[in-house]
């Protein structure tokens, strides 16, 4: 199968490497790349644990082709410290002891992350809709959606 060079930023650094068509974004991620956050649950784009964001906006890398990624800043949690909200998310999802496995965490926080960088001051309509492809069978939800709202609150 011919390869395919791709260039991107992952997490602020420059990426540089060949691809196959068929390979997909999540794979390419977590073999090649050694970025763990992204995890591997449905491989159908239904649990949210592969999210990661492209370009500002939250995608499901296990339903992307790594050759998509081509010219594309892609941010995961490990290199989202820098954005505004995902520390304060970070810091809030702890103290309101929202996670207990932490399996879907990297997914929920940067799907909080960029409903708060597009909207500071959501609804908890909003951020029930934002985290809604998160699925989390561990919480209940209620300390998920009580952390976000704090966050965008301030407290």
């Amino acid at each position: 199968m011919k390869m395919h060079r791709i260039n991107f930023s992952l997490n602020g650094e420059k990426v540089a490497l060949d691809v196959e068509p068929s390979d997909v974004l999540l794979d390419v991620l977590r073999g090649r790349l050694g970025i763990k956050s992204p995890k591997v649950g449905c491989d159908r784009g239904d649990c949210g644990t592969c999210t990661v964001l492209l370009n500002g906006k939250t995608i499901r890398s296990c339903l992307a082709l790594a050759v998509e990624a081509d010219g594309t800043e892609i941010v995961t949690l490990e290199g989202a410290g820098s954005r505004k909200w995902t520390q304060k998310l970070q810091k809030k999802f702890h103290e309101k002891n929202s996670f207990q496995c932490g399996f879907c965490a990297p997914g929920v926080i940067l799907s909080a992350t960029e409903l708060l960088e597009k909207n500071a001051k959501p609804t908890t309509h909003d951020i029930k809709e934002a985290i809604a492809g998160n699925l989390c069978r561990c919480t209940g939800y209620e300390p998920i959606v009580a952390a976000i709202e704090e966050t965008a609150k301030g407290k």
